[in-house]
């Protein structure tokens, strides 16, 4: 019997990335957007689907972008999980400061143990989910011709993350409150089941 091919899905932290481009463009040009394409690291492109966007509650001024997760054939607890990305214009930019600020909210965890790749203290985002982040934010201003000039608050929230990450290993790595936005890649690579029954049998061993 010929065996399925397993779908590749997407991470949370290239979600986060099109929810982030989405939200920053719609800043710039007051228009809503249906779909964004973002890069990757490997230099590929990638068109991401938004499934809702809105006005922040707070104060009208940010811009609040929704990614649906899929995360192809992988049996990844965050497929179908809502990746929400809220941008808002904070203070002037000035020569040297960091033009984007990227912050965790609802149902994103914070490291609370050393070792990892975040600082304590800091929301778990991982440094290439960041930098995903970024780079789609600055061809958010590329495309619509604007000249950034002032900085970017980005914030990050996963609605359903602090119940998802209990059945995760987050607790034991030191990431309390929620997800970790993770991805090297942009790109989630499924496992078979058998050898996603081999790794369970392999940590029941330990």
């Amino acid at each position: 019997m010929k065996k399925k091919k397993l779908r590749s899905g997407y991470t949370t932290g290239a979600c986060a990335a099109a929810a982030a481009k989405a939200s920053v463009a719609t800043l710039l040009t007051h228009q809503f957007s249906k779909t964004v394409e973002i890069p990757f690291p490997a230099g590929q492109r990638v068109v991401f689907s938004i499934t809702a966007q809105s006005a922040t509650e707070e104060d009208g001024k940010g811009v609040k972008s929704s990614v649906l997760k899929d995360a192809g054939d992988d049996p990844d607890v965050t497929n179908g999980a809502v990746i929400e990305s809220t941008a808002i214009f904070a203070e002037k930019l000035l020569p040297g400061a960091e033009a984007v600020r990227i912050y965790g909210g609802r149902g994103v965890g914070t490291v609370t143990k050393k070792g990892l790749a975040i600082p304590v203290g800091e929301a778990a985002i991982n440094p290439v989910p960041r930098q995903m982040i970024r780079d789609a934010v600055a061809e958010a201003f590329t495309d619509s011709g604007e000249v950034q000039k002032k900085v970017l608050e980005i914030t990050v929230s996963i609605p359903q993350g602090e119940e998802l990450a209990l059945k995760t290993l987050n607790h034991r790595l030191g990431i309390v409150g929620g997800l970790s936005v993770l991805g090297s890649t942009g790109i989630v690579r499924p496992i078979s089941a058998d050898a996603w029954t081999a790794t369970i049998s392999a940590g029941m061993d330990v």
